[in-house]
Order: C-alpha cells, then sequence, then structure tokens
C-alpha cells in the first residue's frame, strides 16, 4: 500500500507518508533510524522482510520504547474484534506467505554465495594448474 514507487521497498519518503498516514508523524532523523534499525542489506530502504523484521521484533521486545518502530508496530497490530475473524486469518495468512518468501530469499542467498566459493575454488585451481605448465616451460 505504501510502496508508491513499486518497487518493492518501502524508502525515506515512504516511511514519511505511512507514519504520517497511521498518525505518528516522525522527524526526518526519526525517519532514518527506524531505516537503519532493521536495514540488512544497509541500503538505505526497507524490503519487505526487513518490514517483517520490526514485527519480530516488537514481539521480542527489542525494540526502544520510544523507538518509531515500535509504534510503527503497535499501530499495524491487528485486532480481531473490529477485524473479525476472517480479516485476522488474511491478515496472518499474508504474514506466513511473506515469512515462506523470506526463507526462500534466504535459501537463495545461500546458494549464491555456495556458487561464488565454487567459482574463486576453481579460479585457485586454474591458477595452481597454469603455474605448474609455466615452471615446466621456464625450465
Amino acid at each position: 500500500i505504501y510502496d508508491s514507487g513499486r518497487d518493492g521497498y518501502i524508502d525515506l519518503m515512504e516511511l514519511k507518508l505511512m507514519m504520517e498516514k497511521l498518525g505518528a508523524p516522525q522527524t526526518h532523523l526519526g525517519l532514518k533510524n527506524m531505516i537503519k534499525e532493521v536495514d540488512e542489506d544497509f541500503d538505505g530502504k526497507l524490503s519487505f522482510r526487513e518490514f517483517l523484521l520490526i514485527f519480530h521484533k516488537a514481539a521480542a521486545g527489542e525494540l526502544e520504547e520510544d523507538s518509531g518502530l515500535l509504534t510503527l508496530a503497535k499501530l499495524s497490530e491487528i485486532d480481531v474484534s473490529i477485524e473479525g475473524v476472517k480479516g485476522a486469518k488474511n491478515f496472518f495468512e499474508a504474514k506466513a506467505q511473506a515469512l515462506s518468501s523470506a526463507s526462500k530469499f534466504e535459501a537463495e542467498i545461500k546458494a549464491e554465495q555456495d556458487e561464488r566459493k565454487r567459482e574463486e575454488e576453481e579460479r585457485k585451481h586454474r591458477r595452481a594448474a597454469f603455474r605448474e605448465l609455466k615452471s615446466a616451460f621456464t625450465q
């Protein structure tokens, strides 16, 4: 809803707009600190995974009382008495789907890291083989 750029991220201005619409406006510095607190890849914006991390940290009590993120988490909680069971069901199904996507994302990152390690090992092996051939010619 708040990703007006439709790029899959919430940037500083989108977060500012979101907090204003939720009735909890923040200062520019406050918004930067909010992003910094959960920005795992240090790109200065919130991915969906990082957005979900806000709620994870809130549930674990890892957010400061005066943190804008704690305010965001509290304002974004679902009240079954207001939303009804079906609304709560949809809310939690969406969260479960997002967590599943985050697991797939982590698996993709791990696969990429493994591929880079394998390529580096291959390069080392080729260099060693080249040095061995080179030494045969220089003798």
